[in-house]
Parts: structure tokens; sequence; C-alpha cells
């Protein structure tokens, strides 16, 4: 709420004015302050004081999941109250980022979303019903960590050259499947990157999450697919899928002796990058002071620690390079989803 300056007149001592007339339009002008500044969106200094719901656009299980709530159980303590997280899965996350572009810019509401959602979204969608850019506010970026190619522990192939070459000979009706965690997810962009890059045909199978495509691939259902980290670590670990590749450009620390798919498809580089947005109008020393405690998480060396058994890097952004690295990367990957030949939605 907005604070009164000190010439202002109050509410009491407008109504304590002698004459009638005076004392009606006082009264009336102290409620129109009141109203409007009740419409003013809150500042740090009363925030905040109440719960805040951080709405994480995956099922359960996957990477932004994992991320969202370890940063969620941090960042609540160190702003002095509560943060909820709720999944809100569908229509490859514009139903969430929806919501929260509609969302009062109070601070209450945030959005804990990644490549997909904003980068990827804007050129995916021949129509979306919010601007990636216009109405959000970026406030810190926390995260950055390449995906993995892997297939059934049954397979055949021993490599990506493997896959590849399997690939080759299977087309039409016989074509390999890959999974992904839904269509326009990152995972599905790097299926048909991959396909484009090697002219290979592949059949897309998506899922409605990172976990379910892992166990599609588990079981035999698809051939083999990407994956974030966090859903397949367990079952590569388990023995039940072999991973053959990671996207970045060299080895990940979760995954010793895997090699990258750049080594066989150079300069082929993919990183799910997650962080924190907001519905645009955010006051700024909200935004100021949320950035400020993330940077602080993301240093923090039980952080670092909990970061590399999913195989992630900590990220440390002001929101104005925040903003500024998710405008590089829109275009990049909108020249990336060209490129792939994957359908705009």
């Amino acid at each position: 709420m907005s604070e009164q300056s000190a010439t202002d007149p109050t509410p009491s001592a407008v109504l304590g004015l002698r004459h009638p007339l005076r004392a009606v339009v006082g009264a009336i002008l102290a409620g129109c302050l009141f109203f409007a500044a009740s419409l003013t969106p809150a500042t740090a200094g009363g925030w905040p004081d109440r719960p805040i719901r951080m709405i994480i656009p995956f099922p359960p299980g996957g990477v932004s999941d994992v991320l969202g709530r370890f940063i969620a159980n941090k960042l609540g303590p160190a702003l002095g109250n509560t943060i909820v997280v709720e999944n809100r899965p569908g229509a490859g996350t514009t139903i969430a980022a929806g919501q929260v572009a509609r969302a009062a810019p109070d601070g209450y509401t945030l959005y804990f979303a990644d490549v997909t959602t904003q980068a990827i979204n804007a050129t995916l969608y021949s129509q979306l019903p919010y601007s990636t850019t216009d109405d959000f506010s970026y406030i810190a970026l926390v995260a950055a960590a390449p995906l993995v190619f892997m297939v059934p522990a049954s397979s055949s192939a021993n490599s990506l050259e493997d896959y590849i070459n399997e690939a080759k000979t299977r087309l039409g009706d016989e074509a390999l499947t890959y999974a992904s965690s839904g269509t326009g997810t990152i995972l599905h962009l790097s299926g048909e990157t991959l396909k484009s890059k090697t002219g290979i045909d592949l059949v897309h199978v998506p899922y409605k999450g990172s976990p379910d495509a892992v166990l599609s691939v588990l079981s035999g259902q698809t051939s083999g697919g990407f994956s974030a980290l966090p859903p397949a670590l367990t079952q590569i670990k388990a023995g039940k899928v072999k991973p053959l590749a990671v996207t970045s450009l060299k080895e990940n620390v979760a995954l010793p002796g895997v090699p990258p798919v750049a080594n066989v498809i150079p300069g082929f580089e993919v990183m799910l990058y997650s962080g924190i947005l907001g519905p645009a109008g955010i006051p700024e020393d909200i935004v100021k002071r949320i950035n400020s405690e993330i940077s602080k998480i993301v240093r923090d060396p039980e952080t670092i620690k909990f970061y590399a058994t999913i195989g992630a890097d900590p990220v440390d952004m002001s929101p104005e390079q925040f903003s500024k690295h998710f405008g590089e990367l829109t275009h990049a990957m909108g020249v990336a989803v060209r490129q792939s030949g994957a359908p705009i939605q």
C-alpha cells in the first residue's frame, strides 16, 4: 500500500473541518486515496505477509519439480514465509504460463520456468495467449543442466553411433520411436534436432512428463529418448536404461564416462536452463529481494553439493542479465525449432 505524504490531509483531519461541503469533499477524497492505495502492488516493506505460491509447469519427478521444490524450501525461510509448490502440467507448459501471466503482480505468484516454457514456446506455437517477453518479470536464473540420451538396457546399441546406424536401416513403418516429456518440450526439440542433423527417421512419442518418458524407454515401448538427468539417473544407476550421450560439450559429473553428443554431431549442445519468473509488473524491490536471496542460495555449499547429484550447475544472474539471457535463448531456440523441422503448433 502506498504511504501518504506528510502534507496530505488524513481522513480524520478532513472530517474535522467545520465547513460541511469541505467535509464531504474531504471524505470522498480520503476514500479515493484509500481505494487507489489498495490497488498499488505490494512492496518489499510488508512483503511477504502470507504464503507465496510457486507454479511448476511439469508433473512431479522431473528436473523442474526437483529443482523447484529444492529452491522453494530454501527461499521460503529466507523470505520469512512459506512457499507452496503447485504442479500445473499440460499443453506444453502453456497452461501454467498463461495462469502466471494473468496473475496479480504482487509477488505472491512465482513461476519455476525453463527454456521450454519461454524460449522454445515463443517459436513453436504460432499463437500464445501471452507474450513470453512482455507478460513476465524475469527474476532469477538458478541452474543449467544437460540432457542425457538413453536406450533400454536390452538395446543392442552401446553408443550413440550404434543407435544412429540402426536408425538408418529402419524406415517408414519400421522406424525407431523416441520418447519425450511432451510435444514442444526441450526433449522433443532435441530429438527433432538429432533427426535433422543425422538424416535418420524417428517417430516422436510424447508423454506427460519426464518420469513417464523414462519408463517408456525402460520398458522398451520406445527405442530411446532424451531426458533431464534427475528422472533418468535412478534408472541408469539401477542398470535399467543405458546412457549413450549427454548434451553438454563435456562430460557431466553425475554421469562420468558418458560422452557428449557433440563427439558424434559437432556443435550439438542443449542445456536446460531453469529460473524464477513472475507476472509482469512485480515491484522492483520485490524482484531484487528474491534475486538477492537466490544469489545466496545458489552459492551455498549445500546447494552446490545437491546440484552435483543431479548433474546441474548453479547459475547466478541479475534480473537484467536473466532477461537478456532468455532473450538470446529465445532467438537461438527459434532458429533450432525451424531447422529441426519440429511442427509448429
